[in-house]
């Protein structure tokens, strides 16, 4: 099979993406609007970007008509939020929070969930998480002519840790039990765990 990007339509580009590119992690994003509104949602085109100083991407898809999800919109504005990150805990209240509330409608406040003060960043954390990256806007890109999506850079200014979780200076990633998103309406957890060490180049 051979696809030439250009002659395949937006749900298809979609479809293949989305499908080849996993597992993806999940970033359960608090933010708070101008009007004090939290807002909950959960984004897995997300990853590490920097190590030093420590910072992750998000890409966010815009809605139809180029206008601004919710954390797109609170982000750009407040230049902070918080990222819970999704587990087998709390997958099903994530994935509710994905549903299109309008903006001046809480997902906090409609699911029920627990809010925790940050540390250094204005909006909440969840109680329902247990690892928590407190951040700040670096950066925002938009893709697309016009813009379809902003790819949000931001620097990683604090993180919570659950006891349990954090062995030896490293996340146990068994106790952490992250959750993934694939495609369709389709997740997945950890799976089998191995090893393979990086090599050395051993000149011949």
């Amino acid at each position: 099979m051979e696809i030439n990007t250009s002659e395949i339509n937006r749900q298809e580009k979609y479809k293949l993406l989305i499908g080849s590119v996993l597992p993806r992690p999940i970033a359960w994003i608090t933010s708070v609007s101008e009007d004090g509104v939290v807002n909950a949602a959960p984004f897995s085109y997300f990853n590490v970007a920097c190590i030093e100083p420590m910072m992750v991407s998000i890409a966010v898809i815009r809605k139809p008509g180029g206008a601004w999800k919710d954390t797109a919109r609170n982000i750009l504005e407040t230049k902070e939020f918080v990222i819970n990150m999704v587990d087998c805990h709390n997958v099903d209240a994530a994935n509710q929070s994905s549903a299109d509330y309008p903006p001046d409608v809480s997902e906090v406040d409609e699911i029920g969930l627990t809010k925790q003060p940050s540390a250094q960043v204005k909006a909440p954390r969840l109680a329902e998480a247990r690892l928590h990256f407190e951040c700040r806007l670096h950066q925002v890109m938009p893709l697309g002519e016009p813009a379809t999506s902003d790819l949000i850079i931001a620097e990683v200014v604090h993180v919570h840790v659950a006891d349990e979780l954090y062995y030896d200076g490293k996340i146990d990633a068994k106790q952490f039990a992250p959750v993934s998103r694939l495609a369709g309406h389709s997740y997945a957890t950890l799976g089998e765990l191995f090893d393979r060490p990086r090599p050395l180049y051993q000149p011949k």
